[in-house]
């Protein structure tokens, strides 16, 4: 009766930490999730060294940077534009990557990443794909549309 009694208690042990954990995969998608609503959104660049790796590196379409670089860019999004709100529409999670679907809202009344306040709202789309490695962010590769922020800032002829 002992065995099958600590049998039975070991199981549900097991289980309770199966199931009490959220999974690899949700981890990293929170672990994301923190870059659109707290860094990003809030500005609070603070968390920076919790949320990203310090060999951290962003592949651009024809360079890459490291973590300071990323970051300087990030700080002039929120310079340009301080009511920035990112929003995810879609997430996948696989293994250590997770992909985003986000937009980024806002109106660009001050001045970052060479733009000049015009006071024009701009509304762009974009995805970004991130490997995640002992819990923090290690890359990140990116794809949105400048071109469609400039035209809508005023700062580029729209397409005819």
């Amino acid at each position: 009766m002992n065995r099958i009694f600590v049998a039975a208690t070991l199981a549900a042990l097991a289980v309770t930490a199966t199931f009490g954990k959220p999974d690899r995969a949700e981890q990293n998608k929170e672990i994301v999730r923190k870059v659109f609503t707290d860094i990003l959104s809030q500005g609070k660049f603070e968390l920076t060294p919790e949320i990203y790796a310090k060999d951290f590196v962003n592949h651009g379409a024809t360079k890459d940077i490291g973590l300071d670089q990323a970051q300087a860019s990030d700080r002039g999004w929120r310079a340009a534009f301080p009511d920035l709100e990112m929003t995810i529409e879609q997430e996948i999670a696989q293994g250590d990557y997770v992909t985003v679907l986000w937009r980024g809202r806002g109106t660009n009344t001050g001045t970052g990443n060479g733009l000049n306040a015009t006071g024009k709202k701009a509304d762009g789309r974009g995805i970004s794909i991130f490997h995640i490695a002992d819990g923090k962010i290690k890359e990140e590769w990116t794809e949105y549309s400048g071109v469609l922020i400039l035209q809508q800032l005023g700062l580029m002829p729209a397409p005819q």
